[in-house]
């Protein structure tokens, strides 16, 4: 491989954020869970966080952990207000790099997702989506998916304070209540 292909984009399916619900209060830890898809496979995972965005993030990370071997380190995070009244649509910024225990180009890059909504959960976890596609758009990271998804009857690895996959959650995710 030439380094300009390992800095190419490649064609391939995109993480889509099915579903996502979170529950979130001042004297209760907040929760998150997400269906991820992408081409023929399908990732779900739950994970508790300090607020319902890291709850959200912490799931996605728990989700694609085999796909990332291991989770991206999220490097920013900005939301701005596009309005003056409680209406208005906010735009989250999120930057991620892979993950740490990466090695050689997997190891590198800074990737950003944007998303807009009234909604700042919902803008969030769509702008932390978008960035891990920008990052497995990347030639290096070409078949990550699917080799993840060769390894569905594999019991999830646990990592750390992160969400384990649960390939075998009820797909209603019931646990909100």
């Amino acid at each position: 491989m030439t380094p300009a292909e390992s800095t190419t984009t490649v064609d391939r399916p995109t993480l889509h954020l099915a579903r996502w619900t979170v529950t979130s209060g001042s004297n209760a830890q907040s929760r998150g869970a997400v269906v991820i898809e992408a081409g023929d496979h399908h990732w779900r995972a739950s994970a508790e966080g300090n607020g319902a965005v890291d709850a959200l993030f912490k799931a996605v990370d728990g989700a694609l952990a085999a796909v990332l071997d291991g989770h991206p380190r999220l490097v920013g995070y900005d939301v701005h207000a596009l309005g003056e009244n409680s209406e208005a649509e906010g735009l989250v910024i999120v930057a991620v790099q892979p993950p740490a225990g990466a090695e050689g180009e997997r190891a590198q890059g800074l990737y950003n997702g944007r998303a807009r909504s009234t909604n700042i959960i919902a803008a969030s976890i769509e702008a932390y989506v978008e960035a891990l596609n920008a990052m497995l758009a990347e030639a290096h990271w070409a078949g990550a998916a699917e080799e993840a998804g060769k390894g569905r009857g594999r019991a999830a690895e646990h990592h750390g304070r992160r969400a384990e996959l649960d390939k075998d959650a009820d797909d209603s995710l019931p646990w909100v209540g």
